[in-house]
């Protein structure tokens, strides 16, 4: 190996242990109380350093969203092109959401981020934009599930799916960031899993069309 390429290679490293130290103090400080020289302490390395590869906080953060939103999308879309019925991707989005949320901690991260960020979402006026793009191809993949359903006769048809959309969004960030504040040694117990799963039904089965049946409605097993 070149020396080039031993450098480039050397780069990337550097710019990955940054990262980590980020999302590791995310987790134990969370994100308002981080600063760039924190990070560049737990990096081991000088501010100075961490400032020429990311040129303020929120660039540094901007990207750490931006992973953890694209891994949960790439988790989850190759569900969306099987050809599943509204309900079933609907399952099949809460039970990737549940891995994801039970294996790592990626989606503590990107809620903290993306409040952080985009402190108006979810309750987001028409003329906003998310800086995230990421993010909007989650509440894109969201919205189409929802419309989805309510022309499969499943959910009302009547509803604002972009509304709904945000619901939903809305109702993650809060359980997550409760969830957050939780000792890390029972934050992802089954008791808090199963408590999200209870939160999501309930909204799920405020959004059927009258006269549905109940055990379509579903989101376990």
């Amino acid at each position: 190996m070149g020396i080039s390429e031993r450098r480039e290679r050397e780069k990337i490293e550097r710019r990955k242990t940054i990262l980590n130290c980020a999302k590791e103090l995310i987790l134990s400080q969370g994100v308002e109380r981080v600063s760039m020289e924190d990070i560049a302490r737990k990096a081991e390395l000088s501010k100075a350093t961490v400032y020429l590869y990311f040129s303020g906080k929120e660039i540094l953060l901007n990207e750490i969203g931006e992973e953890a939103a694209r891994d949960f999308l790439e988790h989850f879309n190759p569900l969306l092109e099987t050809g599943l019925s509204g309900m079933a991707a609907l399952k099949c989005f809460w039970n990737g959401y549940a891995e994801l949320y039970g294996n790592s901690d990626e989606m503590i991260i990107i809620f903290q981020v993306r409040n952080f960020l985009n402190s108006w979402l979810p309750i987001v006026s028409p003329e906003k934009e998310s800086k995230s793009p990421y993010v909007d191809a989650i509440l894109d993949a969201m919205k189409t599930i929802i419309d989805q359903c309510k022309a499969e006769g499943i959910f009302d048809p009547n509803l604002d799916s972009a509304m709904v959309t945000r619901i939903l969004l809305s109702m993650f960030t809060i359980i997550v960031e409760n969830a957050s504040r939780i000792p890390p040694n029972i934050r992802k117990s089954p008791a808090v899993v199963d408590e999200m799963a209870n939160a999501f039904q309930i909204i799920i089965n405020g959004l059927a069309r009258e006269g549905v049946d109940r055990s379509l409605l579903s989101i376990k097993g």
